[in-house]
């Protein structure tokens, strides 16, 4: 159970890094309001706004390197976990 749940998770990451190298911007389909617009949080890290107060992610060029590298190490160490009762 923890092996795959270990690989499943891996899987998941290493995926999403490849839809960074693929993606160059998301565009949210949310139209934001003057209060959302003036509040800090921490989805803004990679976040800005486009003409039509719409959230766009535009992740940075290392993030698609950065995910596929920990979803394989993630996997490889799934792997490497001894069998249960052996």
């Amino acid at each position: 159970m923890l092996r795959s749940s270990f690989f499943s998770a891996g899987v998941f990451v290493a995926l999403w890094g490849m839809t960074f190298l693929a993606v160059d911007e998301i565009v949210l389909n949310v139209q934001e309001t003057q209060e959302d617009l003036n509040r800090p949080n921490f989805r803004g890290l990679f976040t800005t706004l486009n003409e039509d107060n719409k959230r766009v992610i535009n992740p940075p060029d290392w993030a698609a390197f950065s995910l596929m590298s920990i979803g394989s190490v993630t996997m490889l160490y799934a792997v490497a976990l001894p069998k249960k009762g052996h």
